[in-house]
């Protein structure tokens, strides 16, 4: 990109962004359209079949129901705020993907394109720091709506999100350490085309702690407190309707992609895949990489929708004590684990052993604590209460 000239890279750079956001909006319908469908097939149903061909234009479908309906802003709420919350939460999701890496090259015309809409040095800060300004566009939803429901949905999701945050960013730096720097590029180019050379096995307490931290971060089952309609109707967005209701679900489908292709780029090799990236031409092979980052990035938001249709919602202590008690000193242990390791041995295999036995015994003692700790809870006995014979003890 250094030598390219500069009406060149205006011009590429201009075409990557038109194609990466409808991409992201293809993605979103897709999506709505797999969790439905997969949701019910694993519960034995069918799911949406009807508008289309197997339900597949049932998201245009919701989409005009959503575009037609009466956009009510309630006399209660604080209104620039209640109409800016909804973009505060989409914009984040739909700006961190600039950064994000599709695949490696395409030469076209004599110039080497990256796909890729910015490399730039400081990467993973970037998207640290523009993931956690959603928490705000949740805050201010919240806050505006002057609903009780919102607001404990709002203070909930703040907790969460920046709890979660913590971990998010501290499970990362074992990577940043081996790899010596923070481009997306660079972290996936250094980890090779064989998966036994990828940073999940190297890092793989990491690896777990950091998706959990992006499970709670994008809101979803088992972590979606925020929303929990069992206990706050709808929570954040209780008193949203129409586009700006359907602004809050596209930001969460758009968040659930764009953590799932930083989840491939940092610990899943990115585009390699035993070398069939570099097979074909100097086109074939940049569509070859884009097409294995496509595969890997859909596995990982199949994974999303089965832990939403197979675990039941934390309470929120259990929430809260999760994050604090055990994702964060796992993401610390790994921190010092993997660079003493690294300046001892400097091998790989030892550090992703390491890891994983520091992080076994890690969560044992934190379990331990936590069980000794426990107070006994006392038999309930009441002797002073009468027992009034009842129709099972006749029966009896």
């Amino acid at each position: 990109m250094g030598n390219m000239p500069l009406l060149v890279l205006i011009l590429s750079s201009i075409v990557k962004i038109v194609i990466i956001v409808h991409l992201l909006l293809i993605g979103v319908m897709a999506m709505i359209w797999s969790e439905r469908r997969v949701s019910g097939w694993m519960q034995d149903r069918l799911g949406p079949n009807r508008v289309g061909p197997q339900g597949l234009l049932q998201p245009i479908a919701d989409g005009l129901k959503f575009l037609f309906k009466e956009d009510l802003i309630p006399d209660h709420v604080d209104k620039p705020l209640y109409v800016l919350a909804p973009a505060m939460l989409l914009v984040p999701a739909l700006i961190t993907v600039a950064v994000v890496p599709f695949g490696n090259a395409i030469t076209l015309f004599g110039y080497e394109i990256p796909l890729q809409i910015a490399d730039i040095n400081i990467g993973i800060l970037y998207v640290l720091a523009i993931t956690s300004l959603g928490v705000y566009g949740v805050v201010l939803g919240a806050w505006a709506s002057n609903n009780k429901y919102s607001l404990l949905g709002g203070l909930r999701s703040s907790a969460q999100m920046i709890s979660y945050e913590l971990t998010l960013g501290l499970a990362i730096i074992g990577v940043l350490m081996l790899t010596s720097s923070l481009s997306l590029r660079t972290i996936a180019v250094e980890q090779g085309a064989y998966p036994w050379q990828w940073n999940f096995l190297i890092h793989f307490p990491a690896f777990l702690a950091f998706t959990t931290a992006m499970y709670a971060e994008t809101n979803r089952l088992p972590f979606d407190l925020a929303e929990a309609e069992q206990e706050l109707v709808a929570g954040y967005h209780t008193e949203y309707s129409s586009m700006k209701f359907a602004m809050f679900f596209m930001a969460e489908y758009m968040n659930m992609i764009v953590g799932s292709a930083v989840t491939v780029t940092l610990f899943l090799g990115g585009w390699h895949f035993f070398g069939l990236e570099n097979v074909g031409g100097p086109v074939w092979s940049g569509l070859i990489s884009f097409g294995i980052f496509f595969v890997k990035t859909a596995i990982f938001l199949f994974v999303f929708i089965w832990v939403r249709w197979t675990l039941p919602r934390f309470r929120y202590d259990q929430l809260m004590n999760f994050g604090w008690k055990f994702l964060l000193p796992v993401a610390l242990t790994s921190i010092v684990v993997t660079g003493t390791l690294w300046i001892m041995t400097g091998s790989r295999l030892v550090v992703g052993i390491g890891n994983v036995v520091a992080a076994f015994i890690v969560v044992s003692i934190v379990a331990g604590l936590l069980v000794m700790n426990k107070a006994p809870e006392p038999a309930i006995q009441d002797s002073d209460r009468q027992i009034t014979p009842s129709a099972l003890d006749a029966i009896e």
